[in-house]
């Protein structure tokens, strides 16, 4: 009779287990679902301001040349 309590018990946290993961798993397809076809990098549009102006860099070795702009950009 213990043996069986406890296979019972074992069945419900598993079946509780599967449930959680099921509902996690389609709620991240859900999320995701929604930003599918949002392209963050196209141009803005209606009244966007431009904030970033691309310098010419000034002549240095290529080394402090590549930190600038690494500095400039955040690459």
């Amino acid at each position: 009779m213990k043996v069986l309590k406890s296979f019972a018990e074992a069945v419900w946290v598993f079946l509780l287990f599967m449930g959680c993961t099921l509902i996690f798993y389609y709620g991240i397809l859900w999320v995701s679902s929604g930003y599918q076809d949002y392209h963050r990098y196209d141009e803005p549009s209606g009244r966007a301001t431009k904030v970033f102006q691309v310098e010419e860099p000034i002549n240095l070795e290529p080394s402090l040349w590549r930190l600038q702009l690494f500095l400039n950009h955040g690459e």
